[in-house]
């Protein structure tokens, strides 16, 4: 979701509520293009974030202070010259851009009264934070702007700042002739007619209320009809009366743990994704990028486990196939040994240059028809047939152990696969590499020695609605661990039936059983966590932990057991509260 312009006016919102009429107790520079103010206001402290970044420009509230260089940069010198132990008097969004002017009042050398103004612009590659006097002329910025960069507009020192130029409608002031009779009828795409047209409107939010006013939204605005809109107009002004009165719904959208969109209004175009609200917007963007930041970091480290498992499963499979298929052909090797026999008892009746024979099975008292060899006599065609049979009873005796094996492998491999997906930490990740090294799907890399402090990665952990713990195993040594180690042998162990899944742990804490709400949610867990998560429903197995029993040399996370009961349960598991250990 862009940091559109709504999101900077909920920004605004909170400014104003805790920053005017605060001083500003510290200016920190902990990066190139960022600066950090701490202000006292009303009894707190507040640590205002602002981002200029060029990929990621944002302006949000922090929840504790960044690490900062020895030295300060010059920028950062220059505003505590000026505006330290400053006082905000005013925080504002300058005609609805992707702009927050922040005005400081401070005493100048002399010990008068000054007014300064600290402005960032939020804009891709073009942020920037300036620095100008009561006058509006530049004092400084992050990024000095000349005519060899920019020959539309200057930043330098000594120049006039002025807005970036633009031809959009400002949403606080537009009219209902402008919105219809202009922006809807341009030759475009609905949505592309208001993102494109209307200031600090993002796509997304364009979508939203397309969406909104039952307009599909990648239609010409030649298809809209009056009705539609008027429709899109009511929608669109009861987005701007929302953001005149300060009524912002924070929230981030998921699909599964994924972040997905943020925005500072609820987004009803994802009803069938997860939309989360939060009180503050700040809290929102920390949430999201951190979020993000840790799956685009968990996402980049599992590149290569993630080509090598793909390629291992494909070549598996194939395998797989290939075994399964020969083990079906060598069922039919009883029809061999009947053949021996029954040539045994009825040989006497075969005659010299016969094809076949009928005689009676008396195994099923039915007839059956041999085919013979004319060549041989009886004898001889009654070996060929137990030859023959031996010959595949061998073949199958070995193709139920290779396709055993080809079995257990596709499903450590699928479940290394699913384990990659649920990982949310570098150990995490190691713990799976360290499995894939140790089953001999990776190479150890030379020179890799266990020091004994290898840190250990967390199951997932919720707690039932009726207050029992359950942990839910993310790889296989994990599983290994919770089942054997953490889970006691009356606690409840729940696993998808026949098919690749974590190891769910319910923590009974001295209990002698617990309430159905419990089983349902630890069922809903087990087959969420499962590959079977795409189903309907799944079917789970659950039992004591004390029934369970690992054979010698297993794979990790592989159990047996012969006491179990089993439930349908649906791979959802909203509501189930999670905890962030």
């Amino acid at each position: 979701m862009a940091f559109d312009g709504i999101v900077v006016s909920n920004i605004v919102r909170d400014m104003r509520d805790r920053l005017e009429g605060g001083r500003i107790y510290k200016i920190y520079q902990p990066e190139a293009d960022e600066i950090n103010l701490v202000v006292k206001n009303n009894g707190g402290t507040h640590r205002l974030m602002l981002n200029a970044s060029a990929t990621l420009p944002l302006v949000y509230f922090l929840s504790e202070n960044k690490n900062n260089p020895m030295t300060a940069p010059n920028f950062c010198m220059l505003l505590r010259k000026h505006i330290g132990n400053g006082r905000i008097i005013k925080v504002s969004q300058p005609e609805f851009e992707r702009i927050i002017s922040i005005e400081i009042e401070h005493l100048d050398e002399m010990g008068d009264v000054c007014r300064k103004k600290l402005i960032i612009e939020l804009m891709g590659k073009y942020s920037n934070i300036i620095f100008t006097d009561n006058e509006d002329i530049i004092i400084d910025s992050v990024k000095r702007i000349g005519s060899n960069i920019s020959s539309v507009r200057e930043v330098l020192p000594g120049r006039e700042y002025v807005l970036p130029p633009s031809d959009k409608k400002n949403p606080m002031t537009i009219t209902k002739e402008e919105f219809v009779g202009d922006i809807l009828a341009k030759p475009e795409s609905i949505v592309k007619a208001i993102y494109t047209s209307i200031t600090g409107m993002s796509k997304e939010m364009s979508e939203e209320i397309c969406y909104e006013a039952e307009v599909d939204g990648n239609f010409s605005t030649d298809s809209l009809a009056d009705s539609n809109k008027e429709k899109l107009w009511d929608v669109f002004l009861s987005v701007v009366e929302r953001i005149k009165k300060g009524e912002y719904e924070p929230c981030i959208v998921y699909n599964d743990d994924v972040p997905v969109a943020f925005a500072s209004s609820y987004l009803h175009m994802y009803e069938d994704l997860t939309v989360v609200k939060f009180d503050d917007i700040s809290e929102v963007l920390t949430h999201f990028y951190a979020e993000k930041d840790t799956y685009s970091r968990m996402h980049q480290k599992s590149t290569d486990l993630r080509k090598v498992l793909s390629s291992l499963i494909e070549r598996t499979s194939k395998k797989y196939d290939i075994q399964a298929k020969q083990l079906k052909d060598v069922e039919k090797r009883e029809k061999y040994r009947i053949y021996g026999e029954m040539l045994q008892a009825y040989g006497h009746e075969v005659k010299e240059g016969d094809k076949n024979i009928t005689v009676n099975n008396y195994y099923d008292n039915t007839e059956i028809t041999i085919p013979l060899d004319p060549l041989l006599t009886a004898v001889e065609n009654a070996n060929k047939y137990f030859n023959k049979y031996n010959k595949m009873k061998r073949t199958y005796e070995a193709s139920l152990v290779l396709v055993k094996e080809s079995k257990d492998t596709l499903d450590q491999l699928m479940l290394l696969q699913n384990s990659v997906e649920l990982a949310t930490s570098e150990a995490d990740i190691a713990e799976i590499r360290r499995e894939m090294e140790m089953s001999g799907f990776l190479k150890e890399k030379k020179g890799k020695k266990e020091n004994g402090k290898t840190e250990r990665s967390k199951p997932l952990h919720f707690v039932s609605s009726d207050g029992f713990h359950m942990y839910v195993g993310k790889n296989n040594l994990q599983n290994d661990r919770l089942t054997f180690k953490t889970a006691g042998p009356k606690d409840l162990w729940f696993h998808a039936k026949e098919m690749p899944g974590s190891h769910v742990i319910v923590k009974l804490e001295g209990a002698e059983d617990v309430p159905d709400n419990t089983y349902e949610e630890a069922a809903k867990l087990a087959a969420f966590y499962s590959t079977g998560k795409t189903s309907p429903k799944v079917e789970i197995d659950y039992t004591r932990r004390g029934n369970l029993k690992k054979p010698p040399e297993s794979n990790p996370g592989y159990v047996i057991y012969h006491t179990n009961y089993s439930m349908v349960a649906i791979p959802d598991i909203k509501g189930i509260e999670e905890i962030k250990d």
